[in-house]
């Protein structure tokens, strides 16, 4: 009897430096023993500097990947990552609602670079709210990214400013959400999830290292993954936050260009 992979898909542009975008992903997805397969929705031009340009993919070649892939095999989890217009939305959006078998969503609502490149128009938001946020098992927006997808003036900075964001997030259509405090001033890390009409805090002392580059999309990659291998939500991202940490600190004594580095994906093998 041949064994199955348990396997996880990503949607998501591409990073040719390595460190974010699919490769970030598909590191992540094989560094916690899951088969990953892509659909690429944009090239980037881009290093541990920045980003230096963006080439969005038409729409057909996103359809066309997605439906060679689904009509062969079989999905455990799907990751979203840069869609990058809401022609792009409206289009995974249609796929999502084409399979017949239902499985985990973690949507990575990425709007922009850790450089600040803009990846997602502003006008677009409320379409992504509307045809991306019903579908998805889990949202990870950022504390800027919280604050744009709310309309709050500022991102929330206290307790009780980020669950009410993440509830407000959550009756936007988004059956759960993790709000990550990775961009607040403070020492720690805290993270917030909504799930099952609960609120769960993560908490972890932020690693102090230039080795960042892909962080959230190792994470929201990390957490399909462990969904993927049957985890409940709140268990899942507890994982992978510690997965994440891990990696971080494994690759803060890298060196990789001359800006913002990458994690150290594989430091349990090497």
């Amino acid at each position: 009897m041949k064994r199955a992979y348990t396997t996880v898909l990503t949607i998501a542009g591409s990073d040719g430096s390595g460190g974010a975008g699919i490769q970030a992903d598909l590191k992540t997805f094989a560094a916690l023993e899951c088969y990953g397969l892509s659909v690429i929705t944009a090239l980037t031009a881009q290093n541990t500097m920045g980003v230096s340009s963006v080439y969005p993919l038409a729409e057909t070649c996103v359809i066309d990947q997605f439906r060679a892939i689904v009509a062969d095999i079989s999905i455990d989890a799907i990751k979203i990552g840069m869609l990058g217009s809401a022609a792009m939305v409206k289009t995974v959006s249609s796929l999502l609602r084409e399979m017949k078998h239902k499985p985990p969503v973690i949507l990575d609502t990425a709007l922009s670079s850790s450089g600040g490149r803009t990846f997602f128009p502003q006008e677009a938001l409320p379409l992504m709210r509307a045809e991306l946020f019903p579908l998805a098992t889990l949202i990870t927006p950022n504390l800027p990214e919280t604050a744009l997808l709310t309309g709050m003036k500022q991102p929330p900075e206290t307790q009780q400013k980020i669950e009410e964001a993440a509830l407000q997030l959550h009756n936007t259509g988004a059956a759960s959400v993790l709000v990550k405090g990775g961009h607040s001033e403070s020492d720690e890390c805290r993270d917030c999830l909504f799930f099952e009409n609960r609120f769960f805090w993560f908490s972890s002392k932020k690693i102090i290292t230039s080795n960042s580059h892909g962080t959230g999309c190792t994470l929201s990659s990390a957490i399909a993954a462990f969904m993927a291998k049957g985890e409940r939500t709140d268990n899942a991202v507890k994982k992978a936050k510690t997965y994440l940490d891990e990696a971080l600190h494994a690759g803060k004594n890298y060196r990789l260009g001359n800006g913002n580095g990458p994690l150290h994906h594989f430091y349990r093998l090497w």
